[in-house]
């Protein structure tokens, strides 16, 4: 993936992480709720957010990754959203994580759709997955929203996860 790259939605821009967002990734991970059906842990420091981002490989080595979303009108960083591909599965899945104060506006569905879109045109992506806690009903209804299709119960972190599914139409 070049450089610069972007994608933009009616609201944001999503660019590709850099260290330089290392305080704003940073904070989003301190809140317990955004962390709350993640498996992640908050990170101990800036600098450890910072050294995550520095050896973030994904746009090198398979042409997609997390973007940071930064909304259009405030041009603040408001979380994140992308593919990412697991070799060891070799299947992509997508993600998303925003600030607290920006749930339940949109931004998660607008945005993933943007990066739906991204993997099947550009990228030629035949399948795209979404995993959740079974407990998490906002982002279930974001996948649902996204026109995924439920597949499949799996353990997420010892609590009971679905897969979603989306087929690129041909």
């Amino acid at each position: 993936m070049e450089k610069g790259f972007s994608l933009h939605t009616p609201r944001t821009i999503m660019r590709m992480l850099t260290v330089q967002d290392a305080e704003d990734f940073y904070r989003l991970n301190l809140n317990p709720e955004v962390l709350q059906y993640t498996g992640d842990h908050p990170f101990v420091d800036i600098q450890e957010a910072a050294d995550f981002l520095a050896q973030y490989n994904q746009y090198e080595r398979y042409g997609v990754g997390r973007f940071a979303v930064i909304e259009k009108a405030s041009n603040a960083f408001i979380g994140w959203c992308g593919l990412r591909y697991c070799p060891t599965k070799k299947e992509y899945d997508i993600g998303f994580r925003f600030f607290q104060a920006y749930w339940n506006q949109g931004f998660a569905t607008e945005t993933a759709k943007k990066c739906l879109e991204d993997g099947f045109n550009r990228l030629k992506i035949d399948s795209i997955l979404g995993r959740a806690m079974i407990k998490n009903i906002a982002s279930i209804k974001v996948l649902e929203k996204l026109g995924m299709q439920f597949k499949e119960k799996f353990d997420f972190e010892g609590q009971e996860g679905v897969i979603y599914e989306r087929l690129r139409r041909s």
